[in-house]
């Protein structure tokens, strides 16, 4: 049950958990574009651009959402591209992976923060392989896979 008390930890998740969890999605498409040579730009949140640092612009309401965009490949293939799709989610498990393994070994206390952490990583996981197109028609990474396959085409941007 929601009480009062629990008010705390959910700005807590809103405001800095889920950004956080968004920034390592996004760089896990960042780093994985770079291997190839990509030119990356990517966004955490909408809204007014708040600042930016080297090729990531933080927006006014940078809890809302993230993007990458890449272009001009220096490998320019077909499982590049997928690759640079499924690179967030995969950072995702990887960070999971290893908190669990640092809480395991006990480095880092069994926390909530941990657990909202991870809670909140297999959700963006979850939707962002699940196939679909946003009402704007944007496809999700795992919709991104399936046109790159498929297709034969890139998407941009990718979430």
């Amino acid at each position: 049950m929601f009480t009062l008390s629990d008010i705390p930890m959910f700005f807590v998740n809103f405001f800095f958990i889920l950004p956080m969890v968004t920034l390592v999605h996004e760089a896990g498409h960042v780093l994985v574009a770079r291997l190839f040579g990509g030119k990356i730009k990517f966004c955490i949140g909408t809204g007014n651009t708040l600042f930016h640092l080297g090729p990531l612009e933080v927006k006014k309401m940078y809890f809302m959402e993230g993007w990458c965009q890449y272009e001009k490949l220096s490998y320019n293939k077909t499982w590049a591209h997928v690759a640079i799709y499924l690179a967030g989610s995969i950072f995702n498990l990887i960070v999971i992976l290893a908190m669990n393994y640092l809480i395991y070994a006990g480095v880092i206390p069994a926390d909530l923060f941990f657990y909202q952490y991870a809670y909140f990583s297999v959700y963006f996981i979850f939707f962002s392989l699940f196939p679909f197109r946003n009402e704007e028609g944007k496809p999700s990474d795992g919709m991104a896979i399936y046109d790159v396959i498929r297709y034969g085409k890139a998407n941009d941007p990718i979430d």
